[in-house]
């Protein structure tokens, strides 16, 4: 089964930009969809590198050990394009003035 290699160098570096990239989008244009996709995908690549990591034998030891470290990064892109995602959601609600429900990161967009 082909693997999603984001451990390498070059590719975490494209992802970065790329994620990066996507989330000043959603900011310039306040919408925050753009970084919820990109949150999606991060949770879907996650679930493909959890079922790669549940199938493989001991004899794969390598491949086992790139799998834990592109689950590290996966969790790494999910939290960042999480965080991204309440601060373009919230910079959206104020400019519909909606009323958001909890403001429990209101203390950290305030430093932003």
């Amino acid at each position: 089964m082909p693997t999603i290699n984001i451990s390498n160098p070059i590719n975490l570096v494209l992802l970065l930009a790329a994620t990066v990239l996507l989330i000043f989008l959603g900011k310039e244009t306040k919408k925050s969809l753009i970084p919820q996709i990109v949150l999606f995908v991060y949770l879907i690549l996650l679930v493909l590198h959890v079922i790669q990591l549940m199938g493989m034998g001991p004899e794969d030891a390598e491949l086992i050990s790139t799998l834990y470290k592109c689950i590290t990064f996966d969790f790494l892109f999910i939290l960042m394009s999480f965080i991204s995602y309440l601060w373009v959601d919230d910079l959206e609600a104020r400019l519909k003035k909606k009323k958001s429900i909890d403001n429990s990161l209101d203390w950290f967009w305030k430093k932003i």
